[in-house]
Order: structure tokens, then sequence, then C-alpha cells
């Protein structure tokens, strides 16, 4: 089974900024749209941005438009998710996910990581 592998994840105040990376360890991505999901504690897991293989086109949920941007590098094999003015209900468990769709949709997404923790907090 494929796996990502997703890094960035930590603690940051309101108003702070991160960036995540999910990179493929024995597989390329040239070929796989990648998204990005989030799950909090007690809610259901929420499909936040995604990136296609081919043009880059790119979706976002609206909880997050206008303050995240998700890009990809081909030759470095990864794809980034930047978070700026970050709020405590950002606060979850971000994983990126290989598939060949551009939809926020997880059921299209074959191929996921393990997640990284992402807290909010003052």
């Amino acid at each position: 089974q494929a796996q990502l592998v997703e890094s960035g994840g930590g603690l940051v105040q309101p108003g702070g900024s991160l960036r995540l990376s999910c990179t493929t360890p024995g597989f390329t991505l040239d070929y796989y749209s990648i998204a990005w999901f989030r799950q909090a504690p007690g809610k259901e897991r929420e499909g936040i941005s995604c990136i296609s293989s081919t043009d880059h086109s790119t979706l976002y949920a609206e909880s997050v438009a206008g303050r995240f941007t998700i890009s990809r590098d081909n030759a470095e094999n990864t794809v980034y998710l930047q978070m700026n003015s970050l709020k405590p209900e950002d606060t979850a468990v971000y994983y990126c996910a290989a598939g060949n769709v551009l939809l926020l949709d997880s059921h299209y997404y074959n191929h996921w990581g393990q997640g990284t923790q992402v807290t909010v907090s003052s």
C-alpha cells in the first residue's frame, strides 16, 4: 500500500502560520491529485484543499479559502499546505491523500498518510 508522510504540524498561536508537507517515499506524486483533509476530535473528516496532477488547478473548502494555499513541487515529490491566519477551530489532525480526481471527497482517495497534529491555542 502506497504511503504518504506528513510533517510540519505543531502548536501555534491564533493568527500564526504553519506549513505542512506531504511526501511519498517509494512512489512519485507526478500523476496524482493530492488533497489535504483534517479531522478534529468528535467531528467528521473534512476535505480542505486539493491540487491536480496536470495543470496544478486547486480547490479549497470555504472554511480555509483565502487563508490556506496548496502547492506542489514535483521535482521534490512534495505537496505543501501553507496555513496563515490560523484559528483555534483549525485545530485537528491533518492528512494528505493521493487520488485521481480534483474533489474534496475522501472516497476518491486511495492512499493516505498517518496525519500530523496541528494545535492552535494561546
